[in-house]
């Protein structure tokens, strides 16, 4: 273990990421990627950052996953953007038709330069299965909406785009907030997610690295991701989580742990309400110390959610931002590749709180001053507008130490049964960074554009606080400084 200062962090963010709406009373708002993203801006933590911006993932790279039919399915839900955008670049494809002009873009907040829209049309033949086969619409929980699509493009473009940085060796740490969607199955969408970025993104991984560890410090057992890797030893996923009283969503019982080649490599430590700091830090540093000790991976996946925190509207927990963050500070410390995902988390500004903090100990600094006054979301932190704030008093925590001592023990077993750090051979070269794209016919080569972070946004950030965006850099947005 190691702790290096120096690190580069990548960071991916896209500025329409917030404006996706599962509905007025559905838990799940993506808003709170906005509001993490703003105090990172107004925190100055960007200015070491390399901040790139998301792009929406081609149906090809969702398919190493997911079924085509049922993205096929997926893909009539889009927005009002999508549709002006593919209209937009048939006609620019055609001869003498220049009616469809740049107000347009700007009307929609569509600054082509910046945003190369990579929204492919499928072929559907309008014989679409049943939604309830999917689970997409079928219930409160995975309700359909405009933009659905293109919501799942980016949160997974932002995820296999941070694999990439970390293959090429661009950054040490990458991380994606609008990631972390660990419910979503092969053919169906569960628990607010639909579409597996982290699933995507760790095969991405696998086509350089002989081992990958994924990490999963969400309310919620990470169930689509173990499912996926069950049967193969080149994965170790590894959640904590809470379980009983028929939590969402309900597998992730500690005797359950993998099959064939994968026995052993599924790791579930099942945890009661009223978990604090200490405690849930404590069996955390234990577990993972012999996981890295024995498995040795080559790069780690650490799922964030939030929805572990104290005041969260789904969760049981008792943590505090710093309860949670000691476990991203605790990983960032081993001297492999780390990729940085969200998740859950259901009181928002707590999970913009939380995000940032971590962002802050990615960059090896542990931000504590109050929320700056100039946040556009700063009456979200009232009453305090303190970035830490205080957990339950009186809480008692279900799980007592005896029932720890006895999980870890168990999960010391599984470790002493498989392979230490299994030799794999690998076959699949790795592709160039965004493969799918040819960034140099985006963008004119005779022409740059520069704009600040204000006018990118379209919010209003601190003076001072302001990025210089150049596109003809691909994707990139910002060089730490």
């Amino acid at each position: 273990m190691q702790n290096d200062t120096n690190k580069r962090v990548a960071y991916f963010y896209h500025p329409q990421i917030g404006r996706y709406h599962y509905g007025k009373e559905h838990p799940m708002k993506p808003k709170r990627i906005a509001m993490a993203h703003n105090l990172i801006v107004n925190y100055g933590l960007y200015r070491n950052l390399d901040v790139y911006m998301n792009r929406q993932a081609s149906l090809k790279e969702m398919e190493k996953f997911h079924e085509p039919e049922y993205l096929q399915y997926l893909s009539q839900f889009t927005s009002v953007r999508s549709q002006i955008v593919n209209e937009y670049q048939h006609y620019n494809q055609q001869p003498n038709i220049t009616h469809f002009t740049s107000h347009i873009y700007n009307e929609f907040d569509l600054l082509d330069y910046n945003i190369p829209h990579t929204h492919e049309p499928i072929e559907t033949n309008n014989n679409y299965p049943q939604p309830n086969s999917f689970r997409v619409g079928d219930s409160t929980d995975n309700p359909s909406f405009p933009g659905l699509y293109d919501f799942c493009q980016l949160s997974a473009g932002g995820s296999i785009d941070a694999a990439h940085v970390l293959i090429s060796q661009d950054a040490e740490i990458a991380i994606n907030y609008s990631g972390g969607l660990h419910h979503a199955k092969k053919r169906e969408a569960s628990g607010f997610c639909y579409v597996n970025d982290i699933v995507i993104a760790i095969l991405e991984l696998l086509r350089v690295h002989q081992r990958v560890l994924y990490v999963d410090i969400d309310v919620h057992h990470g169930d689509g991701v173990e499912e996926a890797f069950l049967l193969t030893n080149r994965v170790m996923t590894c959640s904590f989580h809470q379980y009983g009283d028929d939590f969402f969503p309900g597998s992730g019982d500690i005797d359950s742990y993998g099959e064939g080649l994968g026995r052993y490599h599924a790791l579930n430590i099942p945890l009661k309400i009223g978990m604090n700091d200490e405690t849930f830090t404590e069996i955390f540093q234990k577990i993972i110390t012999q996981v890295m000790d024995i498995y040795r991976p080559e790069a780690v996946v650490l799922q964030c959610g939030a929805d572990s925190l104290c005041h969260d509207r789904l969760g049981g927990y008792n943590l505090s931002t710093k309860g949670h963050g000691a476990c991203v500070e605790f990983m960032i410390k081993y001297s492999v590749p780390i990729l940085v995902l969200g998740g859950g988390g259901y009181t928002i500004q707590n999970v913009a709180r939380c995000w940032a903090y971590e962002t802050g100990l990615c960059l090896n600094k542990k931000i504590d001053a109050p929320i700056p006054t100039s946040e556009i979301y700063y009456e979200y932190y009232a009453p305090d507008y303190k970035l830490h704030f205080p957990i339950k008093q009186n809480v008692e925590n279900k799980n007592k130490k005896e029932e720890l001592q006895r999980i870890v023990e168990k999960i010391y077993g599984y470790l002493k049964s498989i392979e230490p750090a299994p030799g794999i051979s690998f076959h699949d070269l790795p592709q160039p960074f965004y493969p799918e794209i040819n960034v140099e016919e985006e963008i004119n080569p005779d022409q740059r554009y520069e704009q600040t972070l204000n006018q990118f946004e379209g919010s209003n950030y601190e003076e001072g606080n302001e990025i210089l965006v150049d596109p003809s850099n691909g994707f990139s947005i910002h060089r730490r400084e």
